[in-house]
């Protein structure tokens, strides 16, 4: 086997296969595991998918949100074990890859239309 079969192998144990089919531009909420003290919680993180990058176990999405009038984006590992749930909330009709174009936006202007064709 060459260095690169043996990798997948060993990777393909590690890949989640109960996600849902995310694209760019569609609204999710992603279920973080935080563990305070001796406890474990899940918090909810719901925002806009604005970026996706494919890779086999080192796949990223990256969500932005508003939180008190301040832009916030955040970079999930889907196959990671912190991440306990993803739900999509609401398809987006984007035509781009990558929506940075949205942290130059404020307000009403980062509004994203919705897409009917695609099942959630």
């Amino acid at each position: 086997m060459k260095a690169q079969e043996i990798i997948k192998s060993i990777e393909a144990e590690y890949l989640k296969s109960d996600l849902p089919t995310i694209h760019v531009g569609d609204t999710v909420r992603v279920g973080v595991r935080i563990s305070e003290g001796g406890k474990e919680r899940i918090q909810p993180y719901e925002g806009t998918v604005i970026a996706m990058r494919n890779g086999g176990i080192s796949e990223t999405i990256t969500v932005r949100k508003i939180f008190q009038g301040v832009g916030v984006e955040r970079v999930f590992l889907l196959h990671s074990p912190i991440i306990a749930a993803i739900t999509v909330i609401r398809r987006g009709k984007v035509r781009r890859a990558k929506l940075y174009y949205l942290r130059d936006r404020v307000g009403k202007a980062t509004r994203i239309r919705q897409r009917f064709d695609r099942p959630l």
